[in-house]
């Protein structure tokens, strides 16, 4: 059986992206790629909540750094009585959840299920380090299987030969489009925006893209609304850091903007992604506020005087009523029918 991130970008190789080994966990550093190929070791736990909120990597990549800074805290204990081990292990779960704000309660459900993980090896006097780790590959094989499943609904609603608009990094779910729209023989076209102030648009959605043969036109931020007016853009589709069930879609910051353009010219606004149980309702989000400093900054280039400030809230919200469906494991569902989401698995 061939795994699961098969024929698929580079980034979105599970070694590529974090990976546990030999006492410290290899993240690939995406603030610098694709101008360089480095990766970050870290040797604590610690060190992976660090790289995750210091955004050395991004979108879906912070899930699986959480997981194999799991194995590590793991590691980290392995030496000490069952019920320290535990203890250790719970105190590690709340510091990578909590790395960023916005997904943390996301976060928490991986970082759980490392726990349980481990809770039952360390019952029967197995590694838990090991059993992390099994799980982790487990669950990131049967989440690009959803992937998989969710872009091929998506697909259905895809045009043949389609012009596509992107924002920011779609991750593994960008990866499976691309990878049906290859299968079914499509001449995709793709625009994309930059992603300012981390550029993840420029240096990761579009290195994804071209990575799997097809043509993409890199944008700046305000080129969208024009775009979306002048190019025959077929449909807008993101990922999403949240989806609550109240339809509501939380995304890097500028997808609002883009939803808003998308609507007013008729070009339907897709999300690829799941409904999140542990967001009910958009008032239990919380957006994650950045240090303004990032934003006076390109690649580590001050672009304004020294003098002037930068805001950086990470992530906006579009509300249901700008959004076509949410392309799920299940089928393209409407927004208002979330709510009564359940898993294929």
């Amino acid at each position: 059986m061939r795994p699961a991130d098969h024929d698929l970008a580079f980034l979105l190789q599970f070694k590529n992206i974090a990976w546990y080994e030999d006492g410290s966990v290899r993240i690939l550093d995406r603030r610098v790629y694709p101008a360089q190929e480095r990766f970050i070791t870290c040797r604590t736990h610690g060190e992976v909540a660090a790289a995750i909120t210091e955004m050395v990597t991004q979108s879906y990549g912070p899930f699986h750094a959480a997981a194999m800074g799991m194995a590590l805290a793991a590691n980290e204990c392995r030496n000490r009585p069952a019920s320290e081990q535990k203890a250790y292990l719970k105190a590690a779960a709340n510091v990578i959840a909590n790395a960023r704000p916005t997904t943390a309660r996301k976060m928490r459900t991986w970082t759980d299920d490392c726990e349980r993980d481990a809770g039952s090896a360390i019952d029967t006097g197995e590694s838990a380090c090991d059993a992390i780790l099994r799980g982790a590959l487990s669950k990131f094989s049967r989440r690009y299987d959803r992937f998989d499943r969710e872009a091929r609904f998506l697909l259905e609603r895809v045009p043949k030969n389609p012009v596509i608009l992107t924002q920011c990094y779609g991750d593994a779910d960008l990866g499976m489009l691309l990878r049906a729209l290859r299968e079914r023989g499509d001449d995709a076209k793709f625009f994309t925006p930059e992603t300012r102030p981390y550029l993840q648009g420029a240096r990761l959605t579009a290195s994804a893209i071209s990575d799997m043969g097809f043509d993409v036109t890199l944008i700046t931020d305000n080129m969208p609304g024009y775009v979306l007016g002048h190019k025959h853009v077929d449909l807008f589709t993101t990922s999403a850091d949240v989806i609550t069930l109240d339809g509501f879609v939380v995304n890097k910051i500028g997808t609002f903007q883009i939803a808003l353009a998308a609507h007013y010219y008729g070009v339907p606004y897709y999300v690829a992604g799941f409904p999140d149980r542990t967001h009910p309702d958009i008032s239990s989000v919380t957006i994650e506020e950045r240090n303004g400093d990032e934003v006076r900054h390109a690649m580590g280039i001050l672009t304004c005087k020294p003098s002037v400030r930068g805001y950086y809230p990470a992530f906006d919200v579009t509300p249901p009523d700008l959004v076509t469906g949410v392309a799920t494991d299940i089928g393209v569902l409407k927004p208002t029918e979330l709510q009564n989401y359940q898993p294929a698995e």
